[in-house]
């Protein structure tokens, strides 16, 4: 029963690792609030193709943004479609003019073999929408088996 309780709250953990508020962007929560705080941002990939790699193997991807507006840019939540992407991100605010980036880890460990296209959702303080999904797409070939 004690594994059971234990197992329970490691998964119940992680979901909530994957889909909760990130904790580290606690500045940033004062500018959602006050719409005169909100900038404008410039997704400079929004979309990038991986091509072709092999079952197993672990990329990381870079999606780059510039604030185009002149208040401080923060983003305050990033989250992954699927449990084989872990997505990190610029932490701090960004400057007007400045620009930042968001990293997609993709694990083929945890992918289906074939065309794949997964999505990482940013949350920030913009006029031009507040919700930014990011895409990434490729084709992931099963690794050969010996």
């Amino acid at each position: 029963m004690k594994r059971i309780v234990v197992i329970v709250f490691i998964v119940s953990s992680w979901m909530m690792a994957c889909t909760g508020p990130d904790k580290t962007a606690p500045a940033a929560d004062s500018h959602l609030a006050d719409t005169a705080n909100y900038t404008t941002i410039q997704w400079l990939d929004s979309l990038v193709d991986f091509g072709t790699i092999t079952q197993g193997e672990k990329i990381q991807l870079k999606f780059r943004f510039k604030n185009t507006g002149n208040k401080p840019l923060f983003i305050t939540n990033v989250r992954a479609g699927c449990g084989c992407t872990v997505p990190s991100y610029t932490k701090e605010a960004v400057a007007p003019g400045a620009e930042g980036e968001v990293m997609a880890a993709f694990d083929t460990n945890r992918s289906l073999a074939g065309d794949t296209r997964k999505t990482v959702v940013v949350h920030t303080n913009t006029r031009n929408g507040s919700e930014h999904n990011l895409i990434f797409t490729g084709h992931v070939k099963e690794a050969k088996v010996n």
